[in-house]
């Protein structure tokens, strides 16, 4: 079987898909990964094959266009109601309608018998209707932005749709869904369930952790993403690291690039920073982790049984804070005043780290997500999706 992955261009919005890929190809089909620029770095971290298509798209420019200096997104843009989260879709329909020909040129090349791609990357859909391939969508986790963004986006692909063929922007062939059920949004599409198996990106295992794997000190690692630091979130960073001055017992690990750690200056004795590092390396035994609720690191914290004190910033951040929130697996600020104030956040902490009740919940949360079928089960249900020779001819 001949599988074409599609991913946004977004590093964050592939790595999620990674664990299926690996299956695949365990299973001895051939993948490639098509994407602009942006992406080819986390797809090659992955030991992936890939086609880059198209120029750099550039999304941390987008997300930062209009923002006072120093000021990031959550400072100036509070949380967005439902009604614009719905409008999510608009910024990824501009993206395929500027990327389809090149796609379906690559794809007509190819020949695929599947189609893979992130819930966003519509061009998937299109270049599936086009070419009568099955489409498998994969979500990153709490999915409150997929199925209604679509919905908002279909009536306006109607003359692009109408150009390729199609009546309409289809919906994918099966919808898959890593994330454990009690966490995942009630008002969510029904999805295939799969097994959350992180990858946070490729790396070695950091010297000062083989040395010491485990410590008698309580471990709490603060990980904003890839992107935060990026968008004028140093000094959140800063206020975060403050906050562990009240907790001298503990030993609180921040993956920080090293361009902003000078600015972020001097930290608690019990602080250390270092290199941004695949984030599993870091949480078997962890008492608690502190983030920005991108998908992967909220998921991997949940594998983990980890509990989580979430400060989100954008999109679907927000979504994840809730149901970490909801499930009494962590605690989430959806506001800047809050995530500013490092004694609020020094408050909050305690309670992660005396009340049992958040640990017995993210084990809960960690449990749900081990009985889910693995990606090599699923595998075999995506090659039942394909139609082999005496399928219609591809336009």
């Amino acid at each position: 079987m001949r599988v074409l992955m599609m991913s946004t261009p977004v590093p964050t919005h592939f790595t999620p898909l990674v664990s299926l890929a690996w299956a695949l190809r365990a299973a001895g089909h051939e993948v490639m990964v098509a994407s602009q620029p942006d992406a080819m770095g986390a797809i090659a971290s992955a030991g992936l094959n890939a086609v880059s298509i198209g120029d750099w798209y550039h999304v941390n420019d987008i997300l930062i266009a209009g923002l006072p200096e120093g000021k990031r997104p959550l400072e100036v843009r509070p949380r967005p109601v439902p009604e614009v989260v719905s409008g999510y879709g608009h910024l990824w329909m501009t993206h395929a309608r500027y990327m389809v020909g090149q796609y379906l040129d690559f794809a007509r090349s190819f020949r695929p018998d599947l189609i893979v791609s992130d819930p966003l990357e519509y061009s998937s859909l299109l270049v599936g209707g086009v070419l009568g391939v099955p489409v498998v969508q994969q979500r990153w986790g709490v999915d409150m932005i997929s199925g209604p963004a679509r919905r908002e986006v279909r009536p306006k692909f109607g003359p692009l749709c109408e150009r390729l063929g199609l009546p309409e922007l289809p919906d994918p062939t099966l919808l898959l869904d890593p994330c454990p059920p009690s966490l995942q949004a009630p008002d969510a599409d029904p999805g295939r369930p799969m097994r959350f198996v992180p990858f946070n990106g490729n790396g070695a295992l950091p010297s000062w952790l083989q040395a010491s794997p485990a410590t008698d000190r309580p471990r709490v690692v603060v990980s904003l993403g890839s992107q935060t630091l990026a968008l004028s979130g140093v000094p959140l960073m800063r206020g975060i690291l403050r906050a562990f001055e009240a907790f001298p017992g503990v030993e609180a690990v921040a993956t920080v690039d090293e361009a902003f750690r000078a600015e972020i200056g001097p930290v608690a004795p019990n602080v250390r920073m270092v290199d941004p590092v695949p984030l599993h390396l870091l949480l078997d035994g962890c008492a608690a982790v502190v983030h920005h609720g991108g998908a992967g690191t909220t998921m991997t914290a949940c594998a983990f049984g980890s509990p989580q004190l979430v400060l989100p910033q954008v999109a679907d951040q927000f979504a994840h804070g809730d149901r970490v929130t909801a499930t009494g697996a962590g605690i989430a600020f959806d506001d800047a005043e809050s995530q500013n104030d490092p004694g609020l956040l020094a408050v909050e902490l305690s309670r992660l780290l005396s009340e049992p009740d958040f640990t017995k919940a993210t084990r809960v949360l960690a449990d749900e997500i081990r009985e889910m079928p693995t990606p090599a089960e699923v595998v075999t249900d995506l090659t039942r999706l394909v139609r082999y020779p005496d399928a219609p001819s591809r336009r």
